[in-house]
């Protein structure tokens, strides 16, 4: 264990999360519930995000793509006028992600007139460590994606959406409520008889935020907030946001249940042993998969399986060859990789790290799980081009001799570790030519050099039996991903006062971390929208205009929604250095070359991103000198430990 770290038990990670109940209340078995249905409406309709079919007061058409918030201090008033209160409660609503629905248990039965909740969060709360907060629970920064990071303190209410100017052009608009004077109250009206369970029908009317006398009509100077201190825009949301909701109660007849995670489905050997879980004090707790617990037998194997040819047609490629760990397992240099009968891809290899925490993969985001993933290249033609059954037929006739599966029986361990290193959280970031064009083809012909591992007797170490499937396969390539986790940059030094930053990296974070908002005076480059917070990332998909109509639709192949054209997958800045060339299909060789596409090329689409169609022109106006006070704080963000790693580059 490394100094100034602890270790948190993989099994009571489990328990503290199962005791939460649906957003972070815990149901017992006495008292009626009360199930909250959030609906968002505009203008009478129900909100449809990214249609582009809705009217201001100010008669200007727009749309919404994203309404999150989060909501506290849940209170109740009896018909004799006494408020029943639970300032323990916090909920995360998000039309966005489809979180809308949440559950209030134990209320003491009997007849009540009004309702009171928080949007936002008390000084306490919004002010409190966003990382001490279990994986499912609504405060999680990972979960919410509602952390201002390191500014601190949590975004109360995020709306975003385009506008239709004077001229047909679409810009986009970001309101994002937060700080402590943002807090906000509502007080409804509200008739329950709570001797049953009930359904509130909680309304937010968005036409609402865009009333009064006169209603606000979006313009530059009224298309974005940030809760700067006295900005009279905040201050004008805050008050339409406290009127804008309504409620309606109806009669429940079922039974309200509390969502749990699952651990059924494990597969584990009685022998193998829990894996200790490392990752950063200040990074928010994952949500590990409790139906397959991460164990040395098992991360072991999955390594051995990503470093190994044998998976793929020819013997000739592994996961390793297109996911190198020098680059943080990217490609090193090249746009496109080749697959194993020398075919090129269509998309630039992603880096491997920090994947514990995300929610879906490629850049397109159509697996959402590791174990989808890993078996989806093996399976591509263009890729690794094989067959399931073939790869579990050439596993199975590895190694000399079969382990006795009778040997196997010590206990089984019930979980894995977790070791968070507790260095102090923050307080206050080459290039290479593509080479994809010059490679030889590689050879189809079948390699006569059969693997050195004993695969049926690793599998039974890590799963009890000999037997392989692909299913096996894939848990055990998803344990070895997991644990795949980098956060000790030169960044991460700095923010915990170890290391000292130059000027030039310091301007570089300000602008970073600042807004270009020239009504407020500010001057940014506007990057923390989709690369803030400890991962650089928020783990979402964004068009940022690279092209006026992509001929890569990303996420639209997937959705099917017109509105996720040329979204791709926002990627982690830590180890950006490392990783070029970039974007999904690689075309831009230099960081130099990035931070001018958003200071001068972006391209406008209907689907672009609302924080980058908010500004006016081909993007965000920065000098030369800020230009590269950006590739220096870039740069500190390679994290030289995660890849002198030796036990992350190969299979030991």
């Amino acid at each position: 264990m490394k100094p100034n770290s602890k270790t948190i038990r993989h099994r009571h990670l489990a328990l503290v999360i199962e005791f939460w109940c649906f957003l972070g209340v815990c149901s017992l078995s006495f008292g009626a519930s009360l199930n909250v249905q959030f609906k968002p409406q505009f203008n009478g309709a129900t909100l449809a995000l990214d249609s582009l079919a809705f009217t201001n007061a100010a008669g200007q058409t727009l749309s919404v793509s994203r309404l999150d918030f989060l909501l506290s201090d849940f209170a109740l008033r009896k018909s004799d006028g006494v408020w029943i209160e639970n300032t323990n409660w916090q909920a995360y609503a998000s039309v966005t992600a489809g979180r809308t629905t949440f559950n209030l248990g134990n209320i003491p039965g009997g007849a009540y007139d009004r309702l009171r909740f928080r949007v936002g969060l008390r000084p306490d709360l919004n002010h409190s460590d966003p990382a001490k907060y279990p994986a499912d629970h609504p405060l999680n920064a990972n979960l919410n994606g509602l952390h201002w990071g390191w500014s601190g303190g949590y975004v109360f209410l995020a709306l975003e959406g385009r506008w239709r100017n004077p001229d047909g052009q679409l810009s986009g608009y970001s309101f994002h409520l937060g700080n402590d004077p943002m807090l906000m109250t509502v007080e409804l009206p509200a008739a329950l008889s709570l001797d049953r369970d009930q359904i509130a029908k909680l309304t937010l009317h968005v036409d609402r935020l865009f009333a009064g006398r006169p209603p606000l009509q979006l313009a530059p100077d009224t298309a974005s907030t940030h809760s700067r201190d006295e900005d009279p825009l905040a201050l004008r949301l805050r008050a339409q946001v406290e009127s804008a909701f309504a409620v309606e109660v109806i009669e429940f007849t079922g039974t309200l249940t509390a969502q749990k995670p699952s651990a059924a489905g494990r597969q584990i050997a009685p022998t193998a042993t829990p894996y200790r879980f490392t990752f950063a004090r200040h990074f928010p707790t994952p949500q590990l998969p409790l139906d397959n617990p991460l164990t040395n037998e098992g991360v072991e194997l999955g390594r051995k399986l990503f470093h190994d040819p044998l998976l793929s047609l020819n013997g000739r490629q592994s996961c390793a060859t297109c996911h190198q760990v020098q680059s943080a397992f990217t490609d090193t240099g090249k746009a496109l990789s080749l697959g194993a009968e020398g075919q090129a891809g269509t998309r630039n290899a992603m880096p491997l790290f920090n994947l514990a925490w995300k929610r879906s993969f490629f850049w397109d985001g159509r697996a959402p799980s590791l174990r989808e993933q890993v078996l989806m290249p093996i399976q591509n033609p263009i890729e690794m081009h094989e067959t399931l059954p073939n790869i579990i037929a050439k596993l199975s006739s590895t190694g000399g001799s079969r382990r006795k599966e009778a040997l196997i029986t010590s206990e089984t361990p019930t979980d894995a570790s977790l070791k968070r290193n507790t260095s102090p959280a923050p307080q206050a970031i080459g290039s290479r030519a593509r080479t994809n064009s010059v490679e030889s083809p590689r050879s189809a012909e079948p390699t006569t050099s059969p693997s050195s591992e004993d695969y049926p007797a690793l599998f039974a170490r890590a799963f009890g039996t000999s037997e392989i499937t692909s299913e096996r396969v894939a848990r055990a390539m998803e344990q070895f991903l997991l644990t795949l986790v980098s956060y000790e940059s030169r960044f991460d030094r700095v923010m915990q006062g170890r290391e000292q930053a130059t000027d030039e990296e310091k301007r570089g974070f300000e602008l970073f971390l600042t807004e270009y908002d020239p009504r407020r005076g500010m001057y940014g480059a506007d990057c923390f929208h989709c690369h803030g917070g400890p991962f650089l990332t928020n783990h979402g998909f964004a068009n940022n205009g690279l092209d006026a109509g992509s001929c890569d639709s990303g996420l639209e192949e997937v959705t099917g929604r017109p509105a996720d054209k040329g979204r791709f997958a926002v990627p982690s800045l830590r180890n950006v250095a490392l990783t070029a060339p970039y974007m999904h299909d690689g075309r831009f060789n230099t960081l130099e070359e990035v931070i001018e596409h958003y200071s001068t090329g972006v391209k406008r689409s209907a689907s672009l991103d609302p924080n980058l169609a908010k500004h006016p022109g081909g993007g965000i106006p920065l000098s030369d000198a800020d230009k590269k006070a950006l590739v220096a704080f870039l740069k500190m963000l390679t994290d030289e430990q995660y890849l002198t790693n030796k036990t992350n580059a190969t299979a030991r």
